[in-house]
């Protein structure tokens, strides 16, 4: 079992509805965006040409479209499609208008 490493990532104050933010949380970068009150937090590199530009994705059915080739990943499951893997997401959770990111490092095993 994975031990939590919830980091403080912003404000909630500061996420706009439908509107991504990109963070920088132990050498990790996040998109953060909060659609229909929710928050999601999900890898900021597009696996397609490793674009960092998640974050600046619109929001359509549930998930985020790449703002450059258009592939949509599922904001909760980080999926392209039902079975297809895309992005990492992360746990996310909401203290004293706060937001935290569960940030876990890939670990490598040779």
């Amino acid at each position: 079992m994975e031990t939590e490493n919830f980091i403080k990532a912003c404000k909630v104050a500061e996420l706009k509805e439908g509107v991504g933010k990109r963070v920088y949380l132990d050498d990790e970068e996040i998109a953060i965006f909060k659609v229909d009150g929710e928050v999601y937090a999900l890898n900021n590199t597009c696996p397609h040409q490793q674009a960092r530009k998640i974050h600046e994705g619109f929001i359509e059915d549930h998930g985020v479209v790449c703002p450059l080739h258009g592939w949509k990943f599922d904001l909760t499951t980080g999926n392209v499609a039902p079975d297809r893997r895309g992005l990492k997401t992360y746990p996310v959770k909401i203290e004293n208008g706060f937001v935290f990111v569960n940030v876990t490092k890939k670990e490598l095993s040779w």
